[in-house]
């Protein structure tokens, strides 16, 4: 990680030399501003309001406003030699509990990585000091042309240095509060902690920024010319008319997500078959009518493998004697025709 400020952290009369690397990023997606009529970029351009030309960043400098519109410029060597201890010092001026520091006053957060190696030694010797005391170091430190206010924690095995505001810097919450008289009733407060309570905490780690994500996609689609997805349709909703009612359908709701089953091995469920439409008259689907015929074939016992053999011969031994049966019968039935021909007719007188 680079380092923006190199400097030394004043801890009495122990000086440790230290470099600040940024401990965050930002993971937003940016956009350029372009003419919508041919995708052309739009760029500002830095112009000289004297000369009526554009300048060079070498060119451009800092100046102050005064009152009076007269500008007064200011230099970096100006900046330099500023008459303060903290120009390139985190000077700590007191320890308290971390408790005692308002959220309200975090700013950017830094990592403050030692200066080589003369720098291990007093840097592991705050850190651990700061370990033992469960206390916060509040320092003074210069940055980007202003002198600021910092708060030293210990982060893994890091030093952390969050960013503050300087107490006047926070506004007061004047008329933010609703400023009618609002009675709330045990019952609700119950119903608010049971709420409280079903929701549960959550791991800060299984967050995630839906809004990037669902951005990115609509990019790739453009990029590679399908249609952009469609977001889904708002759930319907109306006017919260019964905070009571509201208060017992979030908790139902909240405890019925915290039941349902999470992770682990997936279950396979098979697909419900659609149930087919009966026949008219009563008459039961060919459906239906074929699994009561599995159902009694699979309910009745199986015949030994003895019985169906009898079985099997004795219908074969049936058609053997039907056959030869049958064959007889014809056979006495073609005699008698043949008889009846060869008989001479009688001639009537």
């Amino acid at each position: 990680m680079r380092s923006i400020w190199n400097g030394a952290i004043s801890f009495g009369l122990v000086s440790i030399p230290i470099k600040l690397v940024n401990a965050t990023e930002s993971h937003a997606i940016s956009f350029r501003q372009i003419h919508t009529e041919d995708n052309g970029r739009i760029r500002y351009r830095k112009v000289c309001e004297l000369d009526d030309r554009e300048v060079t960043q070498a060119e451009i400098g800092k100046g102050y406003e005064d009152a009076d519109g007269t500008i007064i410029p200011i230099t970096d060597e100006d900046l330099s030699h500023l008459p303060i201890p903290t120009a390139r010092t985190i000077e700590i001026v007191a320890f308290v509990p971390g408790e005692r520091i308002d959220p309200l006053q975090m700013d950017a957060a830094y990592y403050l990585a030692a200066g080589g190696v003369p720098a291990a030694k007093p840097y592991v010797l705050l850190r651990e000091a700061l370990k033992r005391s469960n206390k916060v170091a509040i320092a003074k430190y210069a940055l980007r042309g202003r002198e600021r206010l910092g708060m030293l924690r210990v982060v893994g095995d890091a030093i952390a240095m969050h960013g503050l505001l300087w107490p006047d810097e926070v506004r007061a919450p004047e008329g933010v509060a609703p400023d009618t008289d609002v009675t709330v009733r045990d019952k609700e407060l119950d119903l608010a902690d049971a709420l409280m309570d079903t929701l549960g905490e959550v791991d800060l780690e299984d967050l995630h920024d839906e809004y990037r994500a669902a951005l990115e996609e609509v990019i790739a689609a453009k990029a590679s010319g399908e249609a952009p997805p469609q977001a889904p349709a708002p759930a319907a909703g109306g006017k919260v008319l019964d905070l009571m009612a509201a208060l017992e359908n979030s908790v139902r709701a909240a405890r019925e997500s915290r039941e349902a089953p999470s992770g682990g091995e997936a279950e396979v469920r098979p697909l419900p078959r659609r149930a087919a439409p009966k026949a008219a008259g009563g008459k039961k689907s060919t459906s239906t009518a074929k699994k009561t015929a599995t159902a009694k074939k699979a309910a009745e016992p199986k015949k030994s493998t003895a019985q169906s053999t009898a079985r099997s011969t004795a219908k074969a031994t049936a058609k053997s004697t039907a056959k030869s049966t049958a064959k007889k019968t014809a056979a006495k039935a073609g005699a008698k025709t043949e008889a009846k021909k060869a008989a001479p007719r009688k001639r009537t007188a």
